[in-house]
């Protein structure tokens, strides 16, 4: 277009709009820590059930060991959960509210470890809920730079407890810029052990039986009551 007819045309334009036309962008804000765990947290209070399957990496530092295993979360609010594992099979942990079962046939096949549900020192197995909810209250968070997990375009934050003498050290989250879903967790314990796990699904609201969260102690199986040892918070 010649340099007159672009000017007559910028002639016909409002002021404001002409002004527009040649005003610079302003840079992308990029999202704070605080505003992205604020929308995992959210999405994730919101909703009445979680399913997600995994991938999880547990990494000794000590020993150097490290093991992968697979499975599936499933979560019913406000303190239901149950991780079914499918490497190692047969594997699981039930928290049915009032106690947690711990129940790993891969290891200890002839015994179940029965726990309060909310006991001190209990804390991983429902990962998703202990990170998330009131996060900001219960952890100094940071972070929120870019990152990339199956795919999926994500922020991570890092969570450290405001109290010290918790079983978590430290804790990431990556959440998925398009939906708020959790992408990826890695907890760091009071030991020093890293657990990685790497959603491999995440849904919200799916359909999740009652009977999920009732554990029956398998016939000859031992039940190994640790609740005076544990305590609860």
């Amino acid at each position: 277009m010649p340099v007159s007819v672009r000017l007559a045309a910028l002639a016909a334009l409002p002021l404001g709009a002409a002004l527009t036309a040649f005003a610079p962008r302003a840079p992308r804000q990029e999202p704070t820590a605080a505003s992205v765990i604020d929308r995992a947290s959210r999405a994730f209070s919101k909703a009445k059930t979680v399913r997600a399957t995994f991938e999880q990496t547990l990494n000794n530092p000590v020993t150097g060991n490290e093991s992968k295993a697979s499975g599936e979360i499933l979560l019913s609010q406000p303190n239901r959960v149950a991780v079914r594992f499918t490497q190692p099979s047969g594997d699981r942990v039930i928290g049915d509210g009032t106690w947690l079962w711990v129940y790993m046939p891969s290891a200890a096949p002839n015994q179940v470890i029965k726990l309060p549900a909310k006991g001190k020192g209990v804390t991983g197995v429902d990962a998703l809920g202990d990170l998330l909810t009131a996060p900001r209250t219960r952890y100094t968070v940071t972070g929120g730079t870019a990152a990339t997990v199956g795919g999926r375009a994500t922020r991570v934050v890092t969570l450290v407890p405001k109290v010290d003498g918790q079983p978590i050290e430290r804790a990431k989250v990556w959440v998925d810029d398009a939906d708020d879903a959790v992408r990826q967790v890695e907890i760091t314990d009071a030991n020093g052990l890293v657990r990685t796990l790497r959603m491999t699904t995440w849904t919200l609201n799916a359909s999740v039986p009652a009977s999920t969260f009732r554990f029956e102690v398998p016939k000859g199986v031992r039940v190994v009551d640790r609740s005076a040892l544990v305590g609860s918070r």
